[in-house]
């Protein structure tokens, strides 16, 4: 049995004018560490509130642990934890009562699961008297991530759970979570950082509310079908734009101090001397190989 199954999803807003999520089927198996890697408006947190029983699909249907997101949503709500994107705790309840309050919930207490949750609670624990409220952003993580452990769940949602959080949290994050899957959890994150699905054993590529890709990163990185070259001049601008107005391009983008591009004749020489010609100045070019971000951009332009 699959920990969570999606069978043709499909969830609109504004009276169906709004197309949120596209008649997306999905599987993520038991004891998997799951990425959903979009941007902004991709339709994951959409996903995950139909998921977590928050929201009703307009079409298709949804289990966890094999129960019916819409019929058995009792049931899902004992068995998941969920982190929101926006930090929802209450803020004017120290970090003790934060956690207290949700174990309370769930029958449970910090002691009856601390061997799940003590390599985070002892991070937060200096600060138990403290405001939610006035945490920093990478406590306040600790914290929720804490409040979605305590009745330790099978199935743990994170909906984009490092943004605006600095780059040591965002390590120690994804630290804190291999370790949790360790111990048999189902863990499913969504996260617009090409960086963090590296750190996933499986992930899916969302834009647009369609699913465009499910495999490993390493099998969608290998999947690249053309060369990718890297290219750069003195003014970097100037020559994204000449790239952009050849017809031997084929696509062409802005990576850092450099452009990722592909070519439609894969004549890399001519393209050099040919952007020589035009006066560019050091130009440099490199055979390199494509990275999640380079895929997702392509597999998005074909769409």
């Amino acid at each position: 049995m699959s920990a969570v199954t999606l069978d043709h999803i499909t969830k609109t807003y504004d009276e169906g004018k709004v197309l949120a999520v596209d008649d997306i089927t999905l599987q993520v198996e038991e004891g998997e560490l799951f990425g959903l890697i979009g941007p902004d408006g991709a339709g994951k947190t959409s996903l995950f509130r139909v998921l977590t029983t928050l929201l009703l699909p307009d079409k298709g249907s949804a289990t966890v642990r094999g129960y019916d997101c819409v019929k058995d949503y009792k049931e899902i709500r004992k068995r998941i934890g969920y982190m929101p994107g926006k930090f929802s705790l209450y803020q004017d309840l120290t970090v003790k009562e934060n956690l207290d309050f949700f174990a309370t919930l769930f029958g449970s207490t910090i002691e009856g699961n601390y061997e799940l949750i003590k390599d985070i609670y002892e991070q937060i624990k200096p600060f138990n008297d403290r405001r939610a409220g006035k945490l920093s952003g990478g406590m306040k993580q600790k914290l929720a991530l804490c409040c979605a452990l305590i009745h330790k769940p099978e199935v743990l949602f994170l909906d984009e759970p490092t943004t605006g959080v600095d780059v040591v949290s965002r390590k120690e994050f994804w630290e804190m979570l291999k370790r949790l899957k360790q111990q048999g959890i189902t863990i499913i994150v969504s996260t617009p950082y090409m960086d963090e699905a590296m750190l996933c054993e499986r992930i899916a590529l969302i834009q647009n509310g369609k699913i465009m890709s499910v495999d490993t990163p390493a099998n969608i990185m290998a999947a690249f079908p053309v060369k990718l070259y890297a290219m750069k001049a003195d003014n970097i601008y100037k020559l994204l734009t000449a790239l952009r107005g050849m017809p031997e391009i084929d696509s062409s983008f802005a990576f850092g101090e450099y452009i990722h591009i592909t070519l439609k004749d894969d004549n890399i020489e001519a393209l050099r001397q040919k952007v020589e010609q035009q006066g560019h100045t050091h130009v440099d070019i490199k055979l390199i190989h494509p990275g999640i971000e380079d895929s997702f951009i392509r597999l998005m332009n074909q769409a």
